[in-house]
């Protein structure tokens, strides 16, 4: 399971639940991002297949892309990932952000 030189796991299991190795990984050139391919992404980061930063160089992704990826993952499962459904919750964090503003204005 570990390569010999890195010490880095050489596959592990991906959101599809089947091995998954860097050659497995979408290609650097991903300008379509589908579900699959973000959990991918975020699976390899988290089980150490690439680091933090090999992922953002190597797509092209900025840390907070990155991050909110797994966030939405965390909170709302793979299906958190559709687009729409991303748009959603952006729309439903920013009532609520401003929710709390306004309850801190009125104290």
């Amino acid at each position: 399971m570990y390569s010999d030189s890195s010490g880095r796991p050489a596959n592990v299991i991906g959101p599809a639940g089947k091995p998954l190795s860097l050659d497995d990984l979408p290609p650097p050139s991903t300008k379509r991002w589908v579900i699959r391919r973000k959990a991918e992404v975020v699976t390899a980061v988290r089980a150490g297949l690439l680091t933090l930063e090999e992922a953002c160089e190597r797509y092209n992704l900025s840390v907070e892309e990155f991050l909110s990826w797994q966030s939405l993952i965390d909170k709302h499962g793979m299906r958190g990932l559709r687009t729409t459904r991303l748009q959603q919750y952006r729309r439903h964090l920013a009532s609520q952000a401003e929710k709390m503003s306004d309850n801190r204005s009125s104290s």
